[in-house]
């Protein structure tokens, strides 16, 4: 099970870097735009919120993906407690979305699924 619970918590984690780029890059792209719901003068107006708001999708990342190196070098502990940390905060972070932007719903539920899968996954594995 520890398998199945890195191969997801990867698939969150690259999810997550390609919000990043999105965010932090490609903000005010016409389909960035489009993607998020957003108008270009929304977009210029939100733009450094975004590019901050993306580096904490890359972190998450970052720290997910840590977590799954760990558990292949059989550091399991090391491994399990990053990956909980990184996908737990993207869940923590899809369930704020989704509760503050009703609007936002489909977005949220993309955000927050895969990370809890990884982390029911990893609960198996673990206990």
């Amino acid at each position: 099970m520890y398998f199945v619970a890195g191969v997801l918590a990867v698939m969150a984690a690259v999810l997550h870097v390609y919000i990043w780029v999105l965010e932090s890059f490609r903000w005010t792209a016409p389909k960035t735009l489009a993607t998020f719901g957003t108008t270009r003068d929304e977009a210029l107006a939100t733009r450094e919120m975004a590019y901050n708001q993306g580096f904490y999708n890359l972190f998450l990342g970052i720290v997910s993906l840590a977590g799954v190196i760990a558990l292949i070098a059989d550091e399991k502990p090391v491994g399990a407690a990053l990956v909980f940390a990184g996908c737990g905060s993207m869940v923590a972070a899809g369930l704020v979305l989704l509760l503050s932007s009703r609007d936002k719903a489909r977005a949220a539920v993309t955000q927050l699924t895969l990370p809890l899968l990884a982390i029911l996954a990893l609960l198996v594995a673990v206990l």
